[in-house]
């Protein structure tokens, strides 16, 4: 059976608080973000669930949730994850969940978050503008 669709970054079939946590938990240890950081997400049950509330409040991070039915609020997640399924999703067939996955991760972290050059950041790409920022 070939996988096409991407359900989540944990790419499973049903969404719990447990799949946020894993994509939460790798930038929260390799950044380690001072107190304060915001962290925006839609209204999806994960994100809601007291468990990922309560490893916010852990780590000193404010949750901030979209209003219900503004599609604005997320805005730069969906373009984000347009540009992904554009660039690399619907340009491969994935055989396995775990193809998909690992294929994924390095296409983000090897290639958009390191190297791709973004215009909304003054065409630079993200760990540029961290360096810069620090």
């Amino acid at each position: 059976m070939h996988t096409r669709k991407v359900l989540g970054w944990s790419m499973r079939d049903t969404l719990h608080a447990s799949i946020a946590l894993e994509a939460f938990d790798m930038p929260i240890r390799r950044q380690r973000p001072a107190p304060g950081l915001i962290q925006h997400s839609d209204r999806g049950i994960q994100y809601a669930a007291e468990e990922y509330r309560q490893a916010l409040a852990a780590a000193k991070i404010t949750p901030s949730m979209s209003r219900k039915g503004s599609c604005l609020d997320n805005a730069p997640m969906e373009s984000f994850f347009h540009t992904l399924k554009v660039e690399r999703v619907h340009q491969r067939v994935y055989a396995t969940r775990d193809e998909a996955r690992r294929d994924l991760f390095a296409c983000i972290e090897g290639f958009y978050n390191s190297r791709r050059l973004h215009s909304g950041i003054g065409y630079r790409s993200p760990v540029d503008m961290e360096r810069i920022a620090a």
